[in-house]
């Protein structure tokens, strides 16, 4: 790949907190120094400039093709309807350049082993105590969308299956249930004498902030229970190896490498209905195949 051929653009969400946002410009910029010959940059769906719909068009400039990689979790309205919307329009504003759209980060092992690794850190800062007393919530954004809560769930039962714990349990910090609360009361209803709480975001703002104080107030709550939180994915190995990889698959034109969102007619019928961003997207519907990406 060539720098002035192909640009990589990472989409990150944004966020309120002017923290968060830092973080994600300091992803790319260790991502430029891991890859060097490659022209990566960035803009946010909301909260932080540049837009999505500059950043495309900056990307555009003096590139033949434009590879967008979300760098998001779960797959809701933004990545399904948004974002490729906001593709779509740039198409129409630079017909020389070719835009390709990658999925984003979803539920897989890398993403598994990163909460193995923040269980097993939060079990040794509650000096390793019997995971069978010792129950476990993954805690994710939630969304109107169930394919996306779905996600989370999957997580929470990859890691019930490759653990001692017993009860590996999901909460949801917004949208939709249950709410951590509701899941801490249970646990220690059924006897858990400590509880590990595992973030399931990618950096920090203001719902990470919300869950600090909330994992704090569970304290005052159960003083007779333990608590550790983890913290939010970052700057972990698999991120990275998980983007490289999508920017290698689209290059290569790898089957399935492409976002099917990408031209999907359901958001053609959706705009027809007067929806418009659908957050309730889950793929039920057939889609043509995704096209390959020239090398």
């Amino acid at each position: 790949m060539t720098a002035l051929a192909t640009t990589v653009l990472i989409v990150g969400h944004g966020s309120r907190e002017a923290s968060g946002n830092d973080e994600i410009r300091e992803f790319v910029r260790q991502w430029r120094v891991r890859q060097p010959g490659w022209r990566i940059e960035l803009c946010f769906i909301e909260f932080a400039e540049p837009s999505l719909h500059d950043g495309l068009l900056a990307a555009a400039q003096g590139a033949q093709r434009v590879l967008v990689l979300p760098l998001i979790l779960n797959a809701a309205g933004h990545v399904k309807m948004e974002i490729p919307e906001a593709i779509e329009h740039a198409r129409t504003h630079c017909p020389g350049v070719a835009f390709h759209y990658a999925p984003h980060l979803g539920a897989c092992d890398p993403i598994l082993a990163i909460l193995k690794r923040r269980l097993r850190k939060a079990m040794a800062a509650l000096d390793v105590p019997d995971p069978v007393t010792t129950g476990v919530i993954v805690l994710g954004r939630g969304s109107s969308d169930r394919a996306a809560n779905g996600d989370v769930a999957k997580m929470a039962r990859w890691l019930h299956e490759e653990t001692d714990h017993e009860l590996v349990e999901l909460a949801f910090t917004g949208i939709t249930f249950p709410r951590l609360e509701r899941v801490v009361q249970r646990q220690v209803l059924v006897g858990m004498k400590q509880v590990v709480v595992l973030p399931y975001y990618l950096y920090t703002g203001t719902l990470m902030q919300r869950i600090e104080r909330q994992v704090g107030h569970l304290r005052q709550q159960y003083p007779q229970v333990r608590f550790a939180c983890g913290a939010h994915f970052g700057f972990e190995p698999e991120i990275f190896a998980l983007m490289e990889e999508r920017v290698t698959q689209l290059q290569a034109g790898v089957a399935g490498a492409a976002m099917p969102c990408d031209g999907c007619r359901y958001r053609e019928i959706a705009h027809d209905l007067g929806h418009g961003h659908s957050h309730e997207h889950t793929h039920g519907h057939a889609h043509a195949p995704a096209e390959a990406v020239p090398a």
